[in-house]
């Protein structure tokens, strides 16, 4: 198994708490995460239709089965439980005795506040991150990233990505959405995810998707909101501290995982990413992932992570706001060092005050400062955000 870098937080906050929540997609690595973590916990699986009921309908009974320490995975599926281990947490003063897992924001954030409060930790585990797989030895090229995307089954099983990300539609994506909203059009959810991906990286207009896929912008809006809290994109958003001029503040869409993105565009083969027109989304969806990854792998519940956005062009890719401070990140494409690339950084810098270690990331492997600014390679985003 890879090891994760959120590892040490998930041991700290299993001495501090009663009971520990890992959250992220899925296939994202949880199950294995915590089953190797605590390998003398019970185990449990909520997809069990049996346990499942057992859970639903009588739920001391189901502890006396799966005694704690316990790992209960996918606690989303019975977030009823979630009264009686606050009950059971109650009862003793051990740390570490439920390890939950789970796969959909909404419930177990709306769940958690009512019962857990104060007894749980909470971390958020994404798909592997690139520094993840360099310390298991494993180096791509930027194309091959983009294309296999970051799922731990791709480099624990050697599944094809043409094969595991269409039976990850398939079987999660299509499945969830169906468990949280009534999708009467299936045709039409899978286009609005294709058209998402078309759109990568960019402020999307609701009502413009909505004239091209038939669906009212109502409708819409909620699939974004499940998607999002199915961890299947993510929203970043504007940063709207007032630098004095018209800002756009709607966010911008990102795919949890890039692999997922490449294969809703069709592309079959990694010789494809390079000549293709969203290839610059693609990277920067990438980059903004691996910036995600590492706040969360650092233990932080709010990453803090935004762009700027000044009215009809864009300033900044990716801001860190790190105690009031401001790093700010250009993200390039290109494999070819130009100081251009470093131009809108610039523009932001002379009136953005408070801002610390401006870098341009691309792809590239020239590392250099030029007045002030840093050009490093992609590779190096863990470095950059994970403290």
């Amino acid at each position: 198994m890879i090891e994760r870098k959120i590892t040490p937080h998930l041991l700290a906050m299993a001495r501090y708490f009663p009971v520990v929540t890992i959250m992220g997609p899925r296939q994202s690595g949880k199950t294995t995460l915590a089953r190797q973590i605590f390998p003398n916990h019970r185990y449990v699986n909520l997809e069990d239709k049996t346990a499942r009921e057992i859970a639903t309908s009588d739920p001391k009974a189901f502890f006396e089965l799966y005694k704690a320490p316990v790992v209960v995975d996918e606690v989303q599926r019975v977030p009823e439980l979630l009264s009686t281990i606050q009950v059971l947490a109650d009862e003793t003063r051990e740390r570490g005795l439920f390890i939950l897992t789970g796969s959909h924001q909404p419930k177990l954030h709306a769940q958690i506040s009512q019962s857990l409060a104060g007894r749980t930790g909470i971390l958020q585990l994404l798909p592997l991150s690139i520094e993840e797989l360099s310390n298991a030895g494993i180096s791509l090229s930027r194309d091959e990233y983009l294309f296999n995307g970051f799922m731990p089954r791709l480099y624990d099983e050697n599944i094809p990505p043409t094969m595991l990300y269409p039976a990850y539609y398939a079987t999660y994506v299509e499945r969830d959405v169906r468990q949280l909203i009534n999708v009467s059009d299936q045709h039409s959810f899978e286009k609005f995810l294709k058209l998402l991906a078309g759109r990568i990286g960019q402020v999307v207009n609701l009502s413009d998707l909505s004239g091209d896929i038939g669906i009212s912008a109502t409708t819409l809006s909620s699939w974004l909101s499940v998607l999002e809290a199915s961890y299947i994109v993510f929203r970043l958003p504007c940063y709207f501290n007032n630098f004095g001029k018209r800002l756009i503040k709607a966010p911008k869409i990102f795919f949890t995982d890039v692999g997922l993105a490449a294969s809703l565009l069709g592309i079959e083969k990694v010789s494809q990413i390079a000549r293709d027109p969203l290839l610059g989304g693609l990277f920067e969806n990438m980059v903004i992932m691996e910036a995600l990854k590492a706040r969360y792998n650092a233990g932080k519940q709010q990453p803090e992570l935004y762009y700027f956005r000044v009215q009809g062009r864009n300033e900044v890719d990716l801001l860190l706001n790190d105690n009031r401070q401001l790093t700010p990140v250009e993200i390039k494409a290109g494999m070819t060092f130009d100081p251009s690339f470093a131009n809108d950084l610039r523009k932001f810098l002379s009136f953005a005050k408070d801002c610390v270690n401006p870098t341009v990331l691309y792809s590239g492997d020239t590392t250099t400062t030029i007045h002030g600014v840093k050009f490093d390679s992609f590779k190096n985003t863990y470095q950059l955000f994970g403290s």
